[in-house]
């Protein structure tokens, strides 16, 4: 029995406890079976699953695939409540708590792990806010677990301004030890990274009916999105500064939104007709309130399919066709690190000004960009880089 279950398992079926018994194990294979990945326009993304007595289990280990998220009143893992990226699920089925769980009286919203990395964060801690639409008036909350156990209950001050653009006053609260929750409501995953880039309907219309819609459009038409006062390690351009001279020389304004709040950041996304913008997390805020009007502009600095994320972001998303420019010489990687978001790259100013020119992102000008030398690279990198 068991080699059948594995069998079973590894060509893709899961068990339906709804109908399955001692003596009979059920089990479906098909969009509709949460162990597969999340889609935008069908299966168990769109769907609502409502818990009584369920048991939320945090991660004990670090890692980014850890044994965490729900399970039923009967200790059953519940796959609806996963978060994946791409083709394979972030959080594994956790074993059943030895101690006795803490007692969370109320209906809560589940929310999936907690990122506090920016770009995680809006990606994957955001998936399952669509229901509230339906379920926000019976809600005491919503419940994450901490990705990192020693962030334990930490809430940054940056995502609870994003919790009170979508539902202002409502408590978020994060389960730092295992909790046996009077009323669980669970979504399925909306968004993230991977086919569901694209969001599935409920999803983007709760975005677009919600987030920034008291904040009215404010700033220049043209906008420089950079990571040039990022810490270099974790991933920039060669130069960039230069490259914000020459912008700033077409009229754009040199925006660091990590030194702005949420309301900013979207009151300048709204407004500006043409956005430029280093390929980072900034740009899926940019794509949560932008129009089909605007222009983006991706300036990549990594080969990577997160860039490919972004684009089907801004199109379901916003009805914009981002201009992907990739003018990588090469790429730069920090002494030991493995991470490709911490890589640097290199540009060939001159093929990436004609990009942006016949883009229309930019006048055309006599002065063309010039790129740096080798030299000057070296100087600018220091030591402790070498090349990917």
């Amino acid at each position: 029995m068991k080699e059948c279950k594995t069998i079973l398992r590894n060509a893709g079926f899961s068990k339906d406890n709804s109908v399955s018994t001692r003596l009979v194990w059920t089990c479906l294979r098909g969009p509709d079976v949460p162990n597969a990945p999340p889609l935008p326009d069908d299966g168990w993304s769109r769907k609502i699953t409502t818990l009584e007595d369920a048991l939320i289990v945090p991660p004990i280990e670090a890692g980014l695939v850890q044994a965490t998220g729900v399970l039923d009143r009967a200790g059953n893992y519940v796959a609806q409540g996963a978060l994946w990226r791409r083709d394979r699920a972030l959080t594994l089925p956790p074993e059943m708590p030895s101690d006795t769980p803490k007692a969370l009286e109320g209906t809560w919203l589940w929310g999936g792990p907690l990122w506090l990395h920016f770009g995680h964060f809006l990606a994957e801690s955001t998936p399952r806010l669509w229901a509230l639409d339906a379920h926000e008036s019976e809600l005491s909350g919503i419940l994450f677990t901490p990705k990192r156990p020693r962030n334990a209950g930490l809430i940054k001050r940056w995502q609870w301004k994003f919790f009170e653009e979508l539902a202002p006053g409502l408590p978020v609260k994060i389960a730092t030890e295992p909790m046996r929750v009077e009323r669980l409501i669970v979504p399925g995953q909306g968004f993230g990274l991977g086919a569901i880039s694209s969001g599935t309907p409920e999803f983007r219309a709760f975005m677009a009916e919600r987030f920034g819609a008291t904040v009215p459009a404010s700033g220049p038409e043209k906008l420089y999105i950079s990571r040039s006062k990022f810490e270099f390690r974790k991933g920039s351009l060669v130069g960039e500064e230069a490259l914000e001279r020459h912008l700033e020389a077409q009229g754009y304004e040199v925006f660091h939104p990590q030194e702005h709040d949420i309301a900013t950041q979207i009151a300048r996304y709204k407004a500006a007709s043409h956005i430029i913008a280093a390929e980072g997390s900034a740009i899926h805020l940019a794509a949560m309130v932008m129009g089909p009007a605007q222009k983006l502009a991706i300036i990549v600095r990594r080969r990577s399919s997160a860039t490919d994320y972004i684009e089907a972001h801004l199109k379901a998303f916003a009805g914009v066709t981002a201009l992907s420019v990739d003018a990588l010489i090469r790429n730069w990687m920090p002494k030991g690190e493995r991470k490709a978001r911490h890589a640097v790259g290199e540009i060939d100013f001159p093929a990436l000004q004609d990009a942006l020119l016949m883009g229309g992102f930019l006048a055309p000008s006599p002065k063309i960009w010039e790129n740096f030398s080798p030299a000057d690279v070296s100087a600018l990198l220091g030591d402790n880089f070498t090349e990917a």
